[in-house]
């Protein structure tokens, strides 16, 4: 149960925050300002500063994700092969094909034949593939 003192304490710590907020809203609105009307080199450097936090942030969470998703495709692979479950590779293989096609015609316009017969050759040798593109992704993770 709060006290009237408590209570006084929160309502200063909630108005200390509020003013630090519009304080640290108006240096940032001085500094930037209307970035688009600021100088080409102001504009670059930003650009860059921020280009490269994304970039920075993307690589550090999509190591994480890249070594989840591998990590979960060897080991499906192998929880496969030991026999602890069974994966219906034929339902699997008619779904991405359909996918895959639909977004080469959309993109391309045609099917690609190379893309025809790397699908080809993931079906025949599934393990082969699955070890491969979790290798892949596990390889990208720990660059």
């Amino acid at each position: 149960m709060l006290t009237m003192s408590k209570a006084k304490e929160n309502d200063k710590e909630l108005a200390k925050v509020e003013e630090m907020a519009k304080t640290t809203k108006g240096l940032i609105e001085k500094i930037l300002g209307d970035v688009s009307k600021s100088s080409a080199g102001k504009q670059i450097a930003l650009g860059g500063a921020s280009g490269w936090c994304t970039g920075y942030l993307a690589m550090k969470v999509g190591k994480v994700a890249a070594m989840a998703v591998g990590g979960g495709i060897i080991l499906l692979q192998v929880a496969n092969h030991q026999g602890y479950i069974n994966i219906n590779w034929d339902k699997i293989y008619r779904k991405v094909d359909k996918v895959v096609d639909k977004v080469e015609e959309k993109a391309t316009g045609e099917k690609a034949p190379w893309m025809n017969k790397a699908c080809q050759f993931a079906q025949e040798n599934s393990y082969l593939a699955a070890g491969f593109v979790g290798g892949l992704l596990i390889g990208v993770a720990s660059s």
